[in-house]
């Protein structure tokens, strides 16, 4: 019989469960919805309890699919959605409120606070990771002055705190194991990622517990077992890793200087740095890839926060099409956008900007302006902020990338794939499994347990789907981004603090 793994991928708009065999084939793949909820603006929150029974109804959906029990599963992986935050009572399991999503701007104002006094070079040093309402620490912060019951549960000792990894984990295990996993904890904006801890300087700034806040364990490696009374059997849970961490993985970046993006509701890029910490002079946030034994891997990371979430307000919001399958012959039908300019800042600038008073904006409108050309312009601008990204890891590592690897459900778009070979100038290539993040999170446990007996093993498994090459001249590449830069401009600053 193959060997089974299950990987849980929870992200920002669905949680899936997907089975993979020894050869990294897909067995069975579920997914439920989940809901974002946005009560006051720049507000984004979910309901724990709905992240939870979600990616339970996969759990039980994919094994029953594939006709197969947790007995069968040799090791469970876990990848989630990074930086959103869930508050908890360890003594009943209860959520004490809503998780804090990622795209929440709400402690924008604690972080100009912290830039005032100078502590944003602190979180630099320390964190690899900008001053922005974009990672856990703030929202820790925000839980226990806002929350009634939050600061007396953690005076009790009765207070957890965790983002999303940590909250499956003490589900599936019974509320036995509060844990999290080091590329994780490296997006709190409260751990060292050179001492590899959390540290005690950041946590007395934001009046955070030590105690609040789970044990950190390596991405591969076996950390609880899911809970038998759950699903009718114990099975490892033997890798974790932040949704974009374990896309690198399963994108098999595994040599320093290697690339990917993944399209999903944000964009995210991340290059392999190594063994070495690169500290970005370009927006960029230095992190943790993932750890293996005792070998730590960091990454330089460019987040775009908003990309096939724009593509989704185009249908929903501005209902311009029913399926985004439809936005590729929409953008093909016009030869250009018309001189439109999409910035998608719904929630603020992500890298290399960082501004979290910046809005979206569509600039360029004329009389013959169509709704093609907003598809376009929308479909460009996720190429055009990845592109920036990728710009900024060149100049901060001092080599070229010379291959970008994609996924996520954008990667499925043509248009969008060629006009991103044509501004960055070099081969883009999907892979056959666009499900990476799962995979990686799949990898990672099998590494653990055996499945697979090394990297280079997990290597050989990797293939690729169809590569795009630069159809535009550099001059022309160059031009485009010049007028993106002169819509960006526009969008900064228009909220006042």
């Amino acid at each position: 019989m193959s060997q089974i793994i299950m990987a849980l991928d929870q992200g920002t708009t669905s949680s899936r469960t997907i089975l993979f065999d020894e050869n990294g084939k897909i067995v069975a793949v579920a997914n439920a919805p989940l809901v974002c909820h946005y009560p006051q603006s720049g507000w984004v929150e979910q309901v724990p309890e709905e992240i939870w029974s979600s990616q339970r109804q996969t759990i039980e959906a994919a094994l029953a699919q594939a006709k197969l029990s947790m007995k069968d599963i040799s090791a469970v992986g876990i990848t989630n959605q990074r930086e959103s935050t869930i508050a908890w009572n360890r003594k009943t399991g209860d959520a004490i409120g809503p998780a804090i999503n990622w795209q929440c701007r709400r402690t924008a104002d604690f972080c100009e606070e912290l830039k005032a006094e100078g502590f944003d070079r602190i979180l630099k040093n320390r964190t690899g990771l900008v001053t922005d309402p974009y990672f856990s620490g703030t929202k820790m912060r925000w839980i226990l002055e806002n929350v009634p019951q939050a600061r007396k549960l953690a005076d009790q000792g009765n207070l957890c705190f965790g983002t999303v990894d940590s909250w499956l984990i003490w589900k599936l295990t019974g509320g036995r194991v509060h844990a999290t996993e080091i590329s994780n904890a490296s997006r709190t904006l409260v751990f060292n990622i050179d001492a590899c801890s959390w540290d005690d300087e950041i946590l007395a700034r934001f009046g955070i517990p030590r105690e609040t806040l789970p044990e950190v364990h390596p991405s591969s490696g076996v950390i609880a077992t899911v809970n038998p009374e759950l699903f009718g059997g114990e099975a490892p849970i033997a890798g974790v890793a932040g949704d974009q961490q374990a896309a690198l993985f399963g994108q098999a970046c595994f040599e320093p200087g290697m690339a990917k993006n993944t399209y999903g509701t944000g964009c995210f890029m991340i290059s392999n740095t190594g063994s070495e910490l690169v500290f970005s002079k370009h927006g960029l946030l230095t992190t943790i890839a993932w750890q293996i034994g005792n070998e730590v891997t960091y990454a330089l990371e460019g987040s775009v926060f908003i990309a096939g979430a724009l593509i989704q307000w185009l249908r929903d919001g501005l209902q311009l099409f029913e399926d985004a399958a439809e936005t590729q012959a929409m953008a093909e039908s016009v030869s250009d956008s018309g001189g439109v300019f999409v910035v998608p800042a719904f929630v603020g600038l992500g890298a290399p900007h960082w501004d979290p008073y910046a809005r979206g904006t569509i600039v360029g409108l004329t009389r013959d302006t169509n709704r093609n050309h907003i598809v376009r312009a929308s479909l460009e601008a996720i190429a055009y902020q990845s592109a920036e990204v990728l710009s900024s890891i060149a100049k901060d590592t001092g080599t070229e990338v010379k291959e970008l690897r994609i996924d996520g459900g954008a990667a499925a778009n043509n248009f969008l794939c060629q006009f991103q070979a044509d501004l960055l100038g070099l081969k883009v290539t999907r892979p056959q499994v666009l499900e990476t993040t799962a995979m990686g999170a799949a990898f990672l446990a099998g590494l653990a347990v055996g499945v697979w007996k090394d990297q280079a093993q997990i290597r050989s498994l990797w293939q690729e789907e169809k590569t795009f090459t630069p159809q535009l001249s550099k001059n022309e590449a160059v031009e485009h981004m010049k007028n993106w830069n002169r819509a960006v401009e526009r969008s900064k600053g228009w909220i006042i603090p």
